[in-house]
């Protein structure tokens, strides 16, 4: 079978694989983006019955593989009478393990603002909450722009994990071909091209939104 010929007779598959894998990335940015910036906000916050928990989550999920938390939600939370589809788990996992590196991210973006601007809006009469939602946390997101445009790209990766709890995301779908067709290097080539484009597309979304808040800075 011609290379050619064999793309075009796995293109439907893999393309269903695609539209799986872009559903798992933007699932798990969405929920990624929401849970690390709850849990930078709790790590920073002066209460410790907050903020170590908060630690504490962080640390465990950056200390122990992606795999094997996809492993506990997927097949050993039902042991307690907790399930998830294989789909829900697969976001839910990613979501988690998402949060807790752009955690980091946006809290040391949070902690690099001057502590003349809190002072600044201390003196402007502004509390605590505020002084964050106004003045840290706009200057903040600017800064941690590209450190997180790097972890949510690096979820486009990391979808292929969830092909191991039967998902038909890009990565599942591509060795569906290849155990029909039995010629793995094109088609492994393949999805790693798709992979690239993906993240391309991404990167060229994380440029647009820099130069956009670099602009509104400057304003």
């Amino acid at each position: 079978m011609e290379i050619l010929e064999l793309l075009q007779m796995a293109a439907p598959v893999m393309l269903k694989g695609v539209a799986y894998t872009l559903l798992f990335a933007v699932g798990a940015m969405v929920g990624g983006l929401i849970l690390g910036f709850l849990l930078a906000i709790a790590r920073i916050l002066p209460s410790k019955l907050i903020s170590t928990p908060a630690a504490i989550y962080v640390s465990l999920i950056r200390g122990t593989p992606l795999l094997v938390q996809i492993f506990v939600i997927y097949y050993g939370l039902p042991s307690i009478g907790i399930e998830f589809s294989a789909t829900s788990a697969g976001i839910l996992a990613l979501s988690l393990n998402a949060g807790a590196y752009l955690s980091e991210s946006i809290r040391g973006a949070i902690v690099g603002v001057s502590r003349g601007q809190w002072s600044a809006s201390a003196s402007l009469g502004l509390n605590y909450a505020q002084t964050l939602r106004y003045i840290v946390v706009p200057q903040a997101m600017r800064v941690a722009v590209p450190s997180m445009s790097n972890t949510l790209i690096s979820l486009i990766k990391d979808t292929s994990l969830v092909s191991v709890i039967t998902v038909t995301e890009l990565m599942l779908a591509t060795k569906e071909v290849i155990a029909t067709s039995f010629r793995p290097l094109p088609l492994y080539i393949a999805a790693a091209a798709v992979y690239w484009v993906l993240s391309l597309c991404f990167e060229v979304v994380q440029r647009r939104l820099e130069k956009r808040l670099q602009k509104a800075h400057q304003v």
